[in-house]
């Protein structure tokens, strides 16, 4: 089996995505009063902010929640 790696950039485009997805539903989860929904998803957001940041990208216009 082929293991095909990819690059930074592919990384760092996955990554902003997930972030922006990660995003819009930690505020539908606020919205909906969804605490456990919400927990899980900023876990999601810290790990996802700490790669985009490990990455070089400057997440400060990328983010929406700011915690």
């Amino acid at each position: 089996m082929e293991v095909m790696e990819m690059s930074k950039e592919e990384i760092m485009k996955n990554a902003m995505d997930d972030f922006e997805k990660v995003q819009r539903c930690m505020v539908l989860a606020k919205e909906e009063k969804a605490t456990k929904t919400y927990a899980e998803l900023k876990r999601q957001y810290i790990v996802l902010k700490a790669l985009l940041t490990s990455l070089g990208v400057n997440i400060t216009e990328l983010d929406i929640i700011k915690e």
